[in-house]
Order: structure tokens, then sequence, then C-alpha cells
């Protein structure tokens, strides 16, 4: 990976970020998950239309059987669980903190939620409203979508792009989408009013930075071999690459992509492609081949590899929290990331042949502030752990599905 230079300056004043993005929440009206309204409203703040505003987080797991199709959505405030639309074939579920994306052959199927959060930097709100199932986006199961509070981009395998309304779908309907011009290779990633995307550019792939008609208003000058994963962090969007990762930022008006080195080569097998992090930590976790884990320190700007177990899943909160990694024995177990030491391990939690998680459907550690979750498809059940109190099992879910697919939502 080549860094050529840092900081390139946008071509035109008129380029220059929204004050939308830096703006007091004291003055947002109307609906919070948009841009707000430039002419007066009489609601009050924080108001969201449909939904009930919450002192905490609204947490809902989203889940899928592949083989029955059956879905369902566990509101884990009362415990309930809510039946929706069968999608059948699913082969991976996504979420951008409230829509939930099924992807399945014939087509991806958006869930919403009902939950979900909107943080401006110095407070948070939390929403919760009806469940509903809001149709289908034309696309293969290999599509990748990600979303800001205002676009859903949606790249398929063949790296076409489509940029849908978000508005419409939080109103329950989906809208025609807009076409980027061109292909890009991998995700194509909304951050700050812009869309970040890698173009092949003779030979080597050159991050660019876009409008969001699709015109090129950027060029960071950096080129990532063989691009796989991104996430997006308080301090930037991080893009995986085979030496490492950039991290991205808009600042001053112009965008800068600062490399993370692995700092030694290494093999493809054991490369970050696919991170996974409590929504909006800067600290990030990925597979290291099959026996270790990759925690990517955003603020310090450092790689750690920790040797653990045969892997199935691993992920964590950050700040001080241990590292989580699901392992081949159906347990899950606790590391400190500083020293690589074990520090906690649980009585197993998989009954099933998902242990060795060798495709989509292996279960999941999903992280929020204060509790973890892991899905054990072959005994029906979900497993809410406690990780700041050495694993300890805080509470069980029993399942009239096997949930072989989840997400979290409300975060």
């Amino acid at each position: 990976m080549t860094v050529r230079r840092k900081v390139t300056p946008w071509a035109s004043a008129a380029l220059v970020l929204t004050a939308l993005l830096t703006t007091s929440c004291a003055g947002d009206k109307g609906n919070d998950v948009r841009p707000a309204a430039s002419s007066p409203s009489a609601t009050p703040h924080g108001y969201v239309e449909g939904a009930q505003e919450a002192a905490e987080q609204q947490s809902r797991l989203l889940l899928n059987d592949p083989d029955s199709g059956d879905s369902r959505v566990l509101d884990l405030i009362t415990g309930k669980v809510h039946e929706t639309a069968q999608v059948k074939g699913a082969v991976q579920l996504g979420t951008d903190g409230r829509f939930g994306y099924f992807h399945a052959p014939g087509g991806t199927h958006v869930l919403d939620s009902g939950a979900w959060m909107v943080d401006h930097g110095d407070h948070v709100h939390y929403y919760s409203a009806a469940i509903r199932d809001v149709g289908e986006l034309p696309v293969g199961s290999r599509a990748q979508v990600r979303s800001d509070v205002v676009v859903t981009a949606v790249t398929d395998e063949d790296g076409r792009t489509l940029l849908y309304d978000r508005s419409k779908l939080e109103k329950g309907g989906i809208a025609s989408p807009r076409t980027l011009p061109g292909t890009y290779t991998g995700a194509v990633v909304p951050y700050e009013e812009h869309l970040l995307a890698f173009a092949d550019e003779g030979g080597t792939t050159e991050l660019v930075v876009l409008d969001r008609e699709g015109e090129r208003v950027a060029s960071p000058g950096v080129e990532c071999a063989e691009p796989r994963g991104d996430a997006v962090t308080r301090r930037g969007v991080i893009l995986g690459c085979a030496g490492g990762a950039l991290l991205v930022r808009a600042e001053g008006g112009a965008f800068t992509a600062e490399e993370i080195p692995y700092g030694k080569d290494v093999p493809a097998k054991e490369r970050a492609t696919a991170f996974r992090q409590r929504p909006g930590s800067g600290t990030l976790t990925a597979p290291a081949g099959d026996d270790a884990v990759w925690v990517l320190d955003v603020t310090e700007r450092t790689w750690t590899r920790v040797d653990t177990g045969p892997v199935v899943a691993a992920n964590t909160a950050g700040e001080g929290s241990p590292l989580l990694v699901l392992e081949t024995d159906g347990s899950l177990h606790g590391y400190d990331i500083a020293t690589g030491k074990q520090t906690a391990r649980t009585e197993p939690l998989l009954t099933g042949g998902e242990r060795a998680g060798t495709d989509g459907s292996a279960p999941v550690i999903e992280v929020d502030r204060s509790r973890a979750y892991v899905n054990d498809p072959e005994g029906k059940k979900v497993y809410e752990i406690d990780y700041n109190d050495g694993l300890r099992i805080a509470r069980s879910f029993d399942l009239d599905v096997k949930p072989a697919l989840m997400a979290e939502t409300g975060r």
C-alpha cells in the first residue's frame, strides 16, 4: 500500500462540508435522523413522528433461519419475540443500526427493526417504533449495503452502485434509486455528505471522494491494494487494505487518508478483511487467520495480534473491555488485549455444527455498551453476556427458530 500524499484540498469552496454536521443539537427540529429543516418548528426537541423517545438504548436482535426462512425480532427491553416476513436462503444479515438487510439470491429484503439512535456527539437520542417489513432491493446476495442518515448505498458484485433515499425507507417504502456512473471496487461508503469509493485506475486501486451525484470532487491521493472491509468510527472511516488499513477523515474542507500499516508482511489468509466493533467504537476486531484475532486501535493507530484458539467470531466493546472470542470449543473466551492472556471463559454455549464458522451463517458476537449477545442456532437460543463480570451469562432466550443469522439494532 503506497501513500503518495495525505491531504488534498477540495477543488472549490462550494464543496465545503455543510454546517449541519457540527451544528449544536439545540437548533435541531423535526426528525433528527435527517437534516434539520430550515423553517422553524413547534415540535419538541428530538421529536420523531410515530416513534417514542426513551432514556436508554432500545436494542433489538434481528434473527433468521435461512433454511426455513423464518425471521424474528427479539426485543431486548421487553423480552418479547416478534414474527416478521419469511426470507429463505439468506446468506448474510447486515444492519445500519435501524434497518436489517437480509441478503438472499433472489434479492435483499429490508426490515425496519423499529429501534435506532441518533448520536449528536455530546448526547444521544434513543427511539423505538413499530417493526415493519419494507420490501426488496433488486440485488443479489453478494451486494454490499452502507448507509448514513440520508442515503443507502447498495453496491452489487459488478461494482455498480444504487443510491436509495433513506427517508423513504423510514416511511416504509423503497423509492426509485439513482445509479452512480461507473463502477467501484468494494463497498461505496456514505460519509460526511459524500461517498468514499475505490476506483480502478490503470491497474491500481485509488481512493476517491464522490458527491451524491457520483461526481469525483476529491482524491486524497492514496492507493489501496485488495480493498476489503470497512467500519465507521467517531474518528473517521477505516478501510481495509492488503498492507493494513486507511483512516479517512474530513477536516478543514479537505479529506485526509492516513495509513495504519501492519508493520510487517501478512499472508493473505491472515489479513483483516471484515471488521466487527461496538457501533462507533474506535477499537475494531477481525480474524487473523484461523487461530488469532487482529485488534485495531484507531486512536493509537496500532494493530495487535492476539493468539487464541480456533476462531468462530470475535468482537470487543473497546475502551478497556476484553476481547471476546467465540471459539470452536463452543465457549466464549475473554482476552486481555494488551497482554494477550485469557481472562475468562464460559461453559460451552453452542450445541451444533456451526462451531467451525465455515460459512456466512456462523454464530456472531454482537456488542453494545453493557452486554454481548451470542446466537446458538442448533440450540435455538441467544445468550446475553455481561462481559464486565467475568463473562457471566445474564440471560438466555429460548426461540422457536434456529437463529443462524443475527444482528443488533437500536445502538
